[in-house]
């Protein structure tokens, strides 16, 4: 299914409604401005495999941008709409975008972005005009509404987030199906959380995150409505829950920590009764925040974990993780394999890299043949990682300890920051916090976390003690932080992923 299906059977239902505005766009408004952007761009000479690029915050143009990459075969690459103009550019360049579209908000950045990729001659801004971009909504008022005759499927072409290097390109063949084709996400979605054409889906996070942009496209496969936050706030999510009778969301760790320190005035405000289903995803959530959001709504908190690079995921129900606590699930697609640094398999319960594996290669890093094949198995290359280490228990349940590009070796000793975090990220003086090992002339590397305190807190030497007597009090002895530094914030993405690269560079500066 796709909007062109319901625009027939029901035209007037939400396809998509701005938390806090109300703003809608309806399934007919949603099939016929796709239309007409697959003509602009047909007209300006784009065909099947060709790349159009998107630069915006969250807002209702950007749907009407995916489903016309998704109805002509082209492939849509989402940007990170906090990006600088020089790293927009390297997108634009690598992934060969012949067009760009953008929004007032971003036009002077999408155009110093385009300035530096030739390539991107259609160029178009949503809500204004410069001397660069076309207006959009003048282009594609002078087109049809009329389908194209054949409307072959496109893909979304995402980057990683860049936070240990730079972004990669995931790009997968093109099916070669018809868009009238259903998506194996939408199956995915009515399985699990019930989804039918009556469910409201709150999304908390950017759309140019994996997670967002594709539950977004198969809600609206399926015909349901997605409530879009502009960006996160605790309380506007809260709030959007009941306004708008929402049935299903999605969250990232931090939206969970952030919320459960928000007084409790505003925590209690708000009828969240509507709400059957809490996902989350994104990074491993700290057990006692998962216990403290089991508690307060309930036993409806979903978890997934897999990647933009779409090679294998787990799940675990509220009843899987109440008995396996910690657990990110078992898999429903792909394979686990746990391995050790020579590809040997590990047994249970011993940690090493997470592969999936599966049939086929399921994806390749955008010119990158080396990227791709060290993210394989060096003797199964139908095997890859994300680079994340963990183990399986004995029912196959997967827990994650930490990627592997963060683990920190103190004396010859393999320490998982992630653990180190979680145990700090739960004290009431922390708002948010990472590990990271920093140099250390006797044991090669020392522990240091880097903290955000929580608002109101001074960072003081005494808090600092407080925090490593806080460790010492639930860590084994090597796992303490030798020292805490603070910083007002920490460099932290809004789709929960922290730019850990930005910190360990302070104290590598080689």
């Amino acid at each position: 299914m796709y909007p062109g299906a319901h625009s027939q059977t029901r035209p007037d239902h939400p396809a998509a409604v701005m938390a806090s505005t109300g703003e809608t766009l309806t399934y007919r408004q949603l099939d016929d401005r796709s239309i007409q952007l697959v003509r602009v761009l047909h007209a300006a000479g784009l065909g099947t495999g060709d790349h159009v690029a998107i630069l915006m915050e969250n807002q209702l143009a950007y749907f009407e941008v995916l489903w016309a990459a998704l109805r002509s075969g082209l492939y849509l690459t989402p940007i990170n709409r906090y990006l600088k103009p020089a790293e927009a550019a390297y997108i634009l360049n690598d992934c060969g975008a012949k067009a760009l579209v953008t929004s007032a908000a971003l036009a002077d950045t999408a155009a110093a972005a385009a300035a530096d990729a030739p390539d991107c001659t259609t160029r178009l801004v949503a809500g204004g005009k410069t001397e660069t971009f076309d207006n959009y909504e003048a282009a594609l008022a002078a087109h049809s509404t009329t389908p194209l005759p054949v409307q072959p499927r496109g893909d979304i072409m995402l980057y990683s987030s860049g936070t240990t290097g730079q972004p990669k390109g995931i790009k997968r063949p093109l099916s070669g199906a018809s868009v009238e084709e259903p998506l194996a996400l939408m199956a995915l979605l009515k399985m699990l959380f019930g989804f039918d054409g009556d469910s409201v889906y709150l999304s908390t996070a950017p759309l140019y995150h994996t997670a967002a942009l594709g539950f977004c496209m198969a809600t609206q496969a399926i015909g349901a409505t997605v409530v879009c936050l502009e960006h996160f706030d605790p309380e506007e999510a809260l709030a959007a829950i009941p306004r708008y009778h929402v049935t299903c969301s999605q969250w990232v760790p931090t939206m969970f920590v952030r919320m459960l320190k928000a007084p409790a005035e505003i925590r209690d405000r708000y009828d969240l009764s509507s709400l059957k289903f809490a996902i989350h995803a994104a990074a491993p959530c700290p057990r006692p925040v998962k216990e403290q959001m089991l508690d307060w709504w309930g036993p409806i908190i979903h978890e997934y974990y897999g990647g933009t690079e779409g090679n294998g995921m787990t799940y675990a129900s509220p009843p899987d993780w109440l008995a396996h606590p910690g657990t990110v699930g078992r898999a429903i697609h792909g394979t686990v394999h746990i391995c050790d640094p020579d590809g040997h398999q590990q047994p249970t319960g011993e940690a090493g890299t997470v592969y999936f594996a599966q049939p086929t290669v399921p994806f390749e890093y955008h010119n990158d043949a080396e990227q791709t094949r060290s993210g394989q198995h060096p003797d199964h290359p139908t095997w890859s990682t994300l680079g994340d280490i963990g183990y399986l228990d004995n029912d196959g349940f997967l827990f994650l300890t930490d990627r592997k590009a963060f683990m920190i070796i103190s004396g010859g000793v393999n320490i998982y920051p992630q653990e180190i975090e979680d145990c700090l990220v739960g004290h009431d003086a922390v708002a948010d916090v990472a590990v990271i090992g920093v140099p250390d002339p006797d044991m090669g590397e020392a522990v240091k976390a880097i903290v955000q305190p929580a608002a109101g807190i001074d960072a003081t030497d005494d808090l600092a003690a407080a925090l490593i007597a806080h460790c010492r009090a639930h860590l084994a002895g090597y796992k303490i932080p030798r020292s805490v530094d603070f910083e007002a914030e920490l460099p932290r993405l809004p789709t929960g992923k922290l730019y850990k690269k930005d910190l360990r560079a302070r104290y590598w500066p080689d």
